[in-house]
């Protein structure tokens, strides 16, 4: 099996010279024709392949279409975006490997490592050119102390912006903001509301510079008194202790 999966890999090499994308895969079993550039691939168990781009990893995996330009992943699906360093997990996977697009369906996880960014979905579908993912239904997405839902999302992953639309919400610490519409930028903390706007703002009161200064001074330990010689008079030791 070894043998037929190495074949097969310096094959596509050779049949695909526009794309110029190598392709390697491994799996528990194949079925599907080697060489063939309009014809589809079945891998089952552990199955896994890797682009230039993009590393899969599921229990069922089929290339197919003109040069295995798209490639369909389901159970246990896995992987990672090689450039733009982006990890998902989800039930269903389909990716173009010509229009870079790809379309995420079912408990789908998908993590931005460069900005620390986790989001959740039903639906997500990235496009590795453009770097937006756009999320559907069941939205999460966490960033620092920072929890967004929604119905619908767009995140722009190059910009730090994410727009939120159906029963859009925001939670910062322990601060709320809810509306139809909101638009988020991620880098500056920036929020615009629009839409049947609620929120809940946390009072978080400072103590002034100077009652800090107050109270500073309060907690030092009372300097000791002029000690008073011994040979001074009555009336020059009681002037001092008038001071």
């Amino acid at each position: 099996m070894k043998k037929v999966i190495l074949i097969f890999t310096i094959g596509l090499v050779f049949l695909n010279p526009l794309l110029a994308e190598k392709i390697t895969f491994s799996a528990n079993s194949m079925t599907g024709k080697a060489g063939d550039t309009n014809t589809a691939t079945n891998l089952s168990g552990n199955a896994y392949v890797k682009t230039e781009t993009m590393e899969i990893s599921a229990d069922n995996l089929e290339l197919f279409g003109e040069d295995y330009q798209n490639i369909k992943a389901s159970g246990n699906v896995s992987g990672k975006n090689l450039e733009t360093h982006m990890d998902f997990t989800c039930d269903l996977l389909e990716y173009d490997r010509t229009t870079k697009i790809a379309l995420l369906q079912g408990n789908v996880n998908l993590i931005d490592k460069d900005n620390d960014v986790e989001a959740s979905a039903q639906i997500i579908e990235y496009d590795q050119n453009t770097e937006i993912a756009v999320l559907q239904i069941d939205i999460n997405l966490k960033q620092e102390n920072n929890i967004c839902s929604s119905s619908y999302a767009v995140y722009y992953k190059e910009e730090q912006m994410l727009e939120l639309s159906g029963n859009a919400q925001v939670k910062k610490d322990d601060d709320t903001f809810r509306a139809q519409f909101i638009s988020f930028n991620m880098d500056t903390q920036d929020i615009t509301l629009g839409g049947n706007v609620k929120g809940s703002v946390t009072d978080r009161k400072e103590i002034p510079a100077e009652g800090l200064a107050d109270d500073e001074d309060s907690k030092k330990p009372e300097e000791p008194s002029e000690p008073i010689q011994e040979n001074v008079n009555s009336e020059d030791k009681n002037k001092k202790e008038i001071r």
